[in-house]
């Protein structure tokens, strides 16, 4: 019956100490990486979903996004819309996606060994502003409404800075 007990023990009490530091929801798709990540830049991680996904300890207002991939894969920002809507509506779709990039101060790529997804490879640091150059050049060239931006470690190395490398 209690196959699991060894394994659920720990993260079941890693649940309780995150929701006493105002961590809602531990197992949120994403957030243990994105907690890792936040750890190793010195970031205060955001736990909502709607919002960015860290912050200036000194500065709330100061926003980074975090994009993940493990070894030989992509970060990538989900849902990001293709088409220009008409200048009378309010706040169109396409900018409201590309302002998941633009309301950054920076972008960091994360790769993760692919033999072990706790473990940092590297992390590169990308200014919002060659990624969402790098979005729009994507999504005029989709052929679908609604597309996934990718973006990999290689790409990240010819536009970012390292700021993170593992000593393996």
């Amino acid at each position: 019956m209690a196959r699991y007990q060894k394994i659920l023990k720990p993260l079941l009490q890693a649940a309780k100490l995150a929701r006493k530091r105002g961590i809602p929801n531990l197992f949120q798709p994403g957030l243990v990486k994105e907690m890792i990540i936040a750890d190793r830049l010195g970031h205060v991680v955001i736990p909502t979903k709607r919002q960015a996904d860290a912050h200036d300890p000194e500065d709330p207002s100061v926003l980074y996004e975090y994009l993940t991939c493990k070894e030989g894969g992509s970060g990538q920002f989900d849902r990001m819309f293709k088409e220009r809507a008409p200048k009378k509506e309010r706040a169109p779709k396409r900018e409201r996606s590309l302002d998941r990039i633009r309301r950054n101060a920076k972008i960091y790529l994360a790769v993760f060994y692919k033999s072990d997804q706790t473990n940092i490879k590297a992390i590169y640091e990308l200014d919002p502003e060659v990624v969402d150059q790098e979005a729009n050049r994507k999504l005029d060239r989709s052929r679908n409404a609604i597309s996934h931006i990718g973006f990999s470690e290689k790409w990240a190395k010819a536009h970012g800075t390292v700021v993170y490398q593992d000593k393996k």
